[in-house]
């Protein structure tokens, strides 16, 4: 990964949004060529976040069955601690799309700085591997 900026929007993004599912530490094992963090390792921790994310809202097992509107905002660094956020988007019948935040927390920095963020998309599974309906929590009722 690169500082470059090429696709990805601009963000005012300060915090982190949602709920956090996994935190993790770069490794010297985890990088490319560059001795920059190797982006498809960063993608797959994104997506053992949203798989735990997934499984908690599908009471089920879940998998993976596409990837969205991926930003690769800035590099991350060997020493970097990662943290993933995830943010329900839209809940179907048996698929739900999660929107995933990666984060790090650099050295010698006070401020977490996103660094990837993404659009996940998970279908609940029942144990023969079809897809199987997520259940609806009860509508809240008045007293």
């Amino acid at each position: 990964m690169t500082e470059t900026h090429v696709h990805a929007p601009h963000t005012t993004e300060t915090e982190p949004r949602g709920d956090l599912c996994i935190r993790t530490l770069a490794m010297p094992a985890d990088t490319n060529a560059n001795g920059d963090i190797f982006g498809g390792w960063l993608l797959s921790q994104m997506d053992i976040a949203g798989g735990v994310a997934a499984s908690k809202i599908a009471k089920t097992r879940t998998v993976t069955v596409s990837i969205d509107a991926m930003n690769f905002r800035k590099a991350v660094y060997v020493g970097d601690l990662v943290s993933v956020h995830a943010n329900l988007v839209r809940v179907g019948r048996t698929s739900m799309t999660i929107h995933l935040e990666a984060w790090v927390l650099r050295r010698k920095e006070m401020k977490p700085i996103l660094v990837t963020d993404g659009n996940f998309t998970y279908v609940a599974i029942d144990e023969q591997g079809k897809p199987q309906a997520i259940p609806r929590d009860p509508p809240m009722t008045t007293a």
